[in-house]
């Protein structure tokens, strides 16, 4: 549920600053209303392209069985925690300037004299890669366990979906107590726990199914201190991927990914305070 919450709210808040910036955009233009309807033509677009890419894939799986059903899961959570790595580091790249380079987008099809195409063309297609983004990490969260928790899943979505609603009427509001740079930063490392936890479970599944071997197995037991089973344990193993008795080639896939993460995140920081050449 956790995770779902997250990742709805990361997702369903870009989406919601896209339109924002684009409604800010439209009220400086000289006729708002026509280009208004078209953003919201285009929000509808983008939805309806993300519902198919969802019942698309919930339609695949049902296509398969046995050994093809499990490598589509495995495939689908391995996606989802490559995407969700993507995610936070193009958004750490390119989130600072986002605002500029969309309104510069909409000055180009401004003056091209199809604006209000290229609005329903760029609000389509902002919402309808959020919303495919989105379908995707649920699908895949779902296959973390066993498949069935679909309940606590939807629960966890509908609320991620209700705290973005609200997390971006504060900062339109410009709430005082809510500092965004400090809460991008803070959902980009819970992302990161998210992806951590899909990519241990693939991991798990690979050498359940052999493509992977386990080296050691376990290379510790920690289940006497903090069990993966049940409690604050269990909580951990679904929203960080925590093990209490891990195979070593889960220690080493979760110390790779952390590695090219903060390797990838490092050299961002190093590359955007390096002074311009005079």
């Amino acid at each position: 549920m956790w995770n779902a919450l997250v990742v709805v709210w990361r997702e369903s808040l870009e989406a919601m600053l896209v339109i924002g910036v684009m409604l800010s955009w439209i009220a400086r233009q000289p006729d708002p209303a026509l280009l208004r309807r078209g953003l919201w033509l285009g929000v509808g677009v983008g939805l309806g392209l993300a519902c198919a890419l969802g019942w698309a894939t919930y339609a695949a799986s049902g296509e398969f069985a046995g050994q093809a059903l499990e490598r589509f899961q495995l495939a689908m959570m391995l996606g989802a925690a490559v995407l969700l790595l993507h995610m936070v580091l193009w958004m750490h790249a390119h989130g600072p300037g986002m605002k500029r380079a969309l309104e510069q987008r909409l000055e180009r099809a401004s003056a091209s004299s199809g604006a209000w195409l290229g609005v329903v063309a760029i609000t389509a297609l902002a919402v309808a890669r959020e919303g495919a983004e989105t379908a995707i990490f649920l699908y895949g969260l779902g296959m973390e366990g066993d498949g069935s928790a679909a309940k606590p899943l939807f629960a966890g979505a509908g609320s991620g979906f209700g705290l973005a609603l609200f997390t971006a009427w504060a900062m339109v509001r410009g709430a005082r107590f809510l500092n965004v740079r400090t809460l991008f930063l803070a959902s980009e490392f819970l992302l990161l726990l998210i992806a951590t936890s899909l990519w241990v479970a693939a991991i798990d599944r690979m050498i359940a199914m052999d493509w992977l071997p386990a080296l050691v197995d376990p290379l510790w037991d920690a289940s006497a201190v903090l069990s993966d089973s049940r409690g604050v344990g269990r909580f951990l193993a679904d929203f960080v991927g925590y093990r209490a008795q891990p195979a070593a080639t889960v220690v080493i896939a979760i110390v790779a990914f952390w590695a090219f993460a903060l390797w990838r995140l490092t050299r961002m920081a190093r590359r955007r305070h390096r002074p311009e050449p005079t």
